[in-house]
């Protein structure tokens, strides 16, 4: 069961069926504590197929072929229960729970050799979301086990120290992130004179927290208080601290950090263990994470302070984050309700918080639908509170991160001075922390904008676009908004297959990236798919719906109507654009010409004459060289200009 799920028969392998299902089944009845009833398992395997109790017969049938031997069937069946009966069999995680209860069940050489990967390592099951929340909670329950195991053995006072040394490798090995291991190895090493080794570990490990934006206070502490002595150890923190204190966030980074708690669930799939929340959380955790705009605290350590019986505030706190989430899911037939907020730790307020009522078959993509909203949601707003903080403070006084948010408050305005503004703060935070590789895709944004927007010379802005989209790159290549940037600025170089693929590995790293799928909208909607143009400007609405550049996703998808030749709907969506505050004179001018080819030539000459205050000389020629049109669109676009722009306009 640990490690990938293997089967031996008197010392030689067995080969297990092919079919995953199958599998599963044969994992989740080895560890159950009492017999499973058969709709649970049909519940748990199958995603509501024709026939799930007779796939459950085909499976059983597959597993008695498997285990069953003369005169002792293994699998059973009785009263609609299935259970396997494994008397005198080995099972590794078996002998894990048991060495739990008495430590001296295992061996020091069994207890590191026992653990040969996470349970049921490499297995997936598509499509069963029961089944998957089930095996990430007995994943996380039996690391948890083994580390404990681990942690009682190498404080033992009658183990020796070359068993301590090796079992303490193996707790790093797993968690080599947790401060408490790396404290005890280094004192094993001092202890035994090996102090070259013990500093050479100690530097090692100081650059791999800080790579990850740790901070390796602790270890360095622990380190000072093991000099001039050879017999006494720091002390370690409370074993309810594992992966806590060495996580917290570098005041050195300045990023804004997150928690988000263990959702808790009320009614759980199975009393066994597990449930959709601790899937949930995993997911929402793994997603915030990805889009790497945020410091994001490992699941290891929430879980470990929600265990302790910490409040999410109060775990916040002891983890030193900025913001935090808590919430609570409750199961009910076909659906589900979740209530959850996301916290400012400082003051305490709520800043942002939502309800989720949810009544649907397909749970997964249910699932996968309310994590979408939630992580966008939390990443939008806690870059909405960081902008509004790093306005309020003197310009001189911002770090990286505030300066960085502080050009994205003046970019989000949309005009020319406004643009040079952020430029000046997005170069201060890139002064600031080279490394910063949002920062340089702000800025990369900014001569974007002004090669877009006619502000100055296009070919000089096109090319400081790409070479700060390259710098962003060079400083975070899994940074998604890194290949936005890079994205963009290929399309202003006409590199139209480049910049798409560039947008499609953004959402590849991150598909919770709103700006991501609103750029490829934005290049399919002048030249490519204009059908997937729309689905990619509905996906960013749906994930960031009060986004700063909503009237883009709006405009986007009403240019890719005119393609289709939908002139009413292409009209409708760019006036919804064109109602945005910050919209700018192009967006204007996409509602000016929609209007135009939906027959309301009035309302198009209105829309014009608006444009025509700010920029007096303002013609399709103008529009046109803004975008990268198909010709079928250009000649559309053309015949909406001769409705509304007099001839002169028309060069």
């Amino acid at each position: 069961m640990l490690g990938p799920l293997t089967l031996w028969r008197d010392g030689s392998p067995v080969p297990l069926p092919t079919s995953r299902k199958a599998r599963a089944l044969l994992a989740y009845l080895a560890l159950a504590s009492r017999p499973a009833s058969r709709s649970h398992l049909c519940e748990l395997l199958w995603d509501v197929p024709n026939d799930p109790r007779g796939e459950l017969r085909w499976c059983l049938s597959k597993l008695r072929g498997l285990l069953d031997q003369a005169g002792h069937p293994r699998v059973c069946t009785g009263e609609d229960r299935v259970w396997l009966d494994l008397d005198h069999c080995r099972v590794d995680v078996a002998r894990l729970a048991a060495a739990s209860a008495s430590p001296d069940q295992l061996s020091d050489a069994d207890l590191s050799t026992i653990w040969t990967g996470d349970l049921l390592d490499g297995f997936t099951l598509d499509r069963s979301p029961g089944f998957g929340a089930w095996l990430t909670a007995q994943r996380r329950h039996w690391q948890g086990v083994y580390l404990d195991l681990l942690e009682r053995r190498i404080t033992a006072p009658d183990i020796a120290a070359r068993e301590r040394q090796a079992l303490t490798e193996c707790w790093l090995a797993l968690t080599p992130f947790d401060a408490r291991p790396h404290v005890l190895l280094l004192t094993q090493l001092r202890q035994s004179g090996a102090v070259g080794a013990a500093e050479t570990h100690l530097r090692s490990t100081i650059g791999l927290f800080q790579s990850e934006g740790l901070d390796p206070t602790a270890i360095r502490s622990a380190w000072r208080a093991l000099q001039g002595t050879a017999t006494s150890a720091p002390a370690l923190p409370h074993a309810a601290d594992r992966e806590v204190g060495a996580l917290a966030p570098s005041p050195q980074l300045h990023r804004a950090s997150l928690a988000i708690m263990p959702i808790v669930q009320s009614a759980p799939l199975d009393a066994r263990g597990g449930g959709l929340a601790d899937g949930l959380t995993q997911d929402i955790i793994t997603r915030l994470a990805r889009l790497r705009s945020l410091f994001v605290i490992a699941r290891g350590s929430v879980y470990a302070l929600a265990e302790a019986g910490l409040g999410p505030l109060d775990a916040a706190r002891k983890l030193k984050v900025d913001y935090a989430t808590a919430g609570t899911m409750a199961l009910r037939t076909g659906g589900l309700s979740l209530m959850i907020e996301l916290i400012e730790v400082r003051s305490g307020r709520i800043v942002w918080s939502e309800r989720f009522e949810r009544a649907a078959p397909d749970t997964l993509a249910m699932l996968d639908e309310i994590g979408n909203q939630i992580v966008a949601s939390i990443a939008s707003e806690i870059e909405t509170v960081e902008r509004n903080l790093a306005v309020l403070k003197p310009p001189s006084s911002l770090n990286a991160w505030e300066a960085y948010h502080r050009g994205l408050w003046h970019m989000y305005r949309f005009t020319r001075s406004e643009n040079e503004t952020a430029r000046h703060f997005f170069r201060r935070s890139v002064e600031l922390d080279p490394t910063f590789a949002r920062a340089h895709a702000g800025l990369s944004f900014t001569h974007w904008q002004s090669g877009f927007q006619h502000w100055g010379d296009r070919n000089q802005e096109r090319d400081l676009a790409y070479a700060t989209a390259g710098r962003a790159l060079i400083a975070d290549d899994h940074d998604p908004a890194a290949h936005w940037a890079m994205g963009r600025a290929l399309w202003l170089r006409g590199k139209e297959d480049q910049s798409l693929s560039e947008l499609e590995q953004a959402i590849d790293l991150s598909p919770n990236f709103a700006l991501g799928h609103y750029a490829l909208s934005f290049v399919l909607s002048q030249s490519g798919d204009a059908q997937a143009a729309i689905s990619a400007a509905d996906h960013s609405r749906h994930l960031s719906p009060f986004d700063p550049l909503l009237f883009g996703m709006l405009g986007a998808r009403a240019m890719a109507h005119v393609r289709l030749g939908q002139f009413e709907e292409a009209a409708e969506w760019a006036l919804k654009a064109a109602a945005r505050p910050n919209a700018h004179a192009t967006i204007m001018a996409i509602a000016a010409l929609c209007l135009a080819l939906a027959g309301r030539v009035d309302e198009g000459r209105v829309m014009m004459a608006g444009i025509h205050t700010s920029l007096p000389g303002y013609g399709i020629a103008d529009f046109l060289q803004t975008f990268r049109f198909s010709p079928q669109a250009e000649v559309e676009f053309r015949r909406a200009a001769d409705l509304i722009l007099p001839p002169s306009s028309h060069s």
